[in-house]
């Protein structure tokens, strides 16, 4: 989307990167390439407590369990991470330095649809209003040489890499080609007051991916 709108001589004021502290290294990697290409800035901005305080710690949280007294892994009703690292954060930091004058371009694509029924009024998604789907959209970027080191070769979905909502596809790319991403979560996953999944540890899905390895072997 960005580079479609820079293209197109589309007026962009500031470039706004939301880190959560756990991106895949190869995002942050991809960061510094837009940068270059462009030759523009990117705003990175960062809420004042990591993933791992308001995880584990954070003090606001009724009920504790395993001495932590933190929000816990996220869940389909209570995706703390997606409000406080991203959308509120993003919210509160153009009110102040635009004083609510903005208007902002997010990248959802044609074939999102449901991601833009509550757009706001200065909100605009113009991958969706030139019917550019979320494919075409991958095709034109590798065309300019990003690849995101291979996140979307080997993920169907790229978000935070503990995120507990990935499918078992995705929870296995990350077991093999990021074993150490795979060791901090587990550590993570000691130390919460909930369990990362509800229908597997960790240590089974383990079991499982090997398997299916092995069995793919003969």
């Amino acid at each position: 989307m960005l580079l479609m709108m820079l293209e197109n001589g589309m007026q962009i004021d500031e470039i706004v990167f939301c880190d959560t502290g756990k991106e895949f290294p190869d995002m942050y990697h991809h960061i510094k390439q837009v940068e270059n290409y462009i030759q523009r800035p990117i705003t990175t901005i960062k809420f004042e407590k990591d993933f791992d305080y308001l995880m584990l710690k954070n003090i606001k949280t009724k009920g504790k369990s395993k001495g932590q007294a933190g929000y816990g892994w996220p869940l389909s009703s209570t995706r703390w991470c997606t409000t406080l690292l991203k959308r509120d954060l993003f919210q509160r930091y153009v009110k102040q330095k635009y004083a609510g004058d903005f208007k902002s371009y997010i990248g959802m694509a044609f074939d999102e649809p449901d991601r833009t029924e509550n757009k706001k009024t200065n909100q605009e998604y113009p991958l969706f209003d030139w019917r550019v789907t979320e494919g075409e959209a991958l095709k034109y970027c590798y065309e300019k040489g990003f690849t995101w080191g291979g996140l979307y070769t080997r993920f169907s979905r790229v978000s935070c890499y503990c995120c507990p909502f990935k499918s078992l596809k995705d929870l296995r790319a990350l077991y093999f080609f990021y074993p150490g991403l795979w060791e901090d979560i587990k550590q993570m996953d000691k130390l919460s007051r909930n369990t990362f999944r509800n229908d597997y540890t960790l240590e089974e899905l383990e079991k499982r991916f090997i398997l299916s390895v092995n069995k793919e072997a003969s």
